[in-house]
């Protein structure tokens, strides 16, 4: 018989990847396609899911009947939702066999080589999440504007809430402030009409704003990042004092908010040691194999 093949994927709200690799380890393909969060619905995560798989098997010069021979750890941003279990497990896989799980618990794995230890994701959103003893722990998380504290949702709304007070005068003008409203050509009613329809990752992009003038010296921004810095902090701390022995931060945001963490939380953190398709692929690829699988 072929010997079994091993894929990882890795699907979020921005993008899907994966790699196909042998049981040694060896990378025989890649693939990417479009967002494949489950928040998108089933059948558009699972076209993308299906689009960076064929990627990859055109990438290593494998015909698609080879799909039974390959072993599919799948991680989904969105898992969580309601019913979504479910639909998954009825999901007819071309795979020999497939295992779901969410894109946080990929990337915790990756981090880790598969072992214990926890993740503080700070990007769009954040969440802090951990695998103890075999069992899962989440922090925050909960969804913008209620929750994704220090993201860089978060900054973005914070930017945009000072910006107007300082409109008012309730707050001392800054070139920051003016920058922010000059994304809505300085009119706050225009921001109004804007956050009707914005979305978390509408105010993200306020957040290269945030750093920028921070940077500079900006009482309004550092205060923001500052803030920002301490609800991470605030995560990271409650992983350790629940029993996770490490720690990484990562996400679009790791680096520039790393910066501004108190000085002994910066010391705590655990480089990060692999990607999160590491982590999908350890779900399935066998634990005696060559490299590291799930412990």
């Amino acid at each position: 018989m072929a010997e079994p093949l091993y894929l990882g994927i890795d699907g979020g709200g921005t993008g899907c990847r994966c790699r196909l690799e042998t049981a040694q380890g060896d990378v025989l393909g890649s693939g990417i396609a479009g967002p494949a969060s489950l928040r998108l619905g089933l059948e558009t995560s699972l076209a993308a899911v299906m689009q960076a798989a064929r990627g990859a098997l055109a990438e290593a010069d494998l015909d698609e009947a080879q799909f039974r021979r390959i072993h599919a750890g799948i991680c989904l941003a969105g898992i969580g939702r309601k019913g979504m279990q479910e639909s998954l497990a009825a999901w007819r896989s071309p795979f020999a066999t497939t295992r779901f799980e969410s894109d946080g618990l990929g990337a915790c794995l990756g981090a880790h080589a598969g072992e214990d230890g926890g993740i503080v994701i700070v990007g769009t959103g954040s969440i802090g999440l951990a695998r103890l003893c075999g069992q899962e722990l989440r922090i925050g998380g909960y969804g913008f504007p209620v929750g994704d504290e220090g993201s860089g949702a978060d900054l973005g709304l914070a930017a945009i809430r000072v910006s107007l007070r300082a409109h008012d005068r309730r707050e001392p003008r800054t070139r920051f402030t003016r920058d922010v409203l000059a994304r809505f050509e300085g009119d706050p009613f225009e921001v109004v009409a804007w956050m009707d329809k914005a979305s978390a990752t509408d105010y993200a992009t306020l957040a290269p704003l945030v750093l920028r003038h921070a940077d500079l010296g900006d009482a309004h921004a550092r205060a923001i990042m500052q803030h920002g810095a301490a609800l991470i902090d605030a995560m990271v701390r409650t992983l350790f004092e629940r029993g996770v022995p490490r720690v990484a931060l990562i996400g679009g945001l790791s680096t520039a908010m790393e910066a501004w963490l108190a000085p002994d939380v910066r010391r705590r953190l655990s480089p990060v040691k692999g990607d999160a398709i590491a982590g999908a692929l350890s779900l399935v690829r066998p634990a005696q194999a060559p490299g590291w699988g799930p412990s």
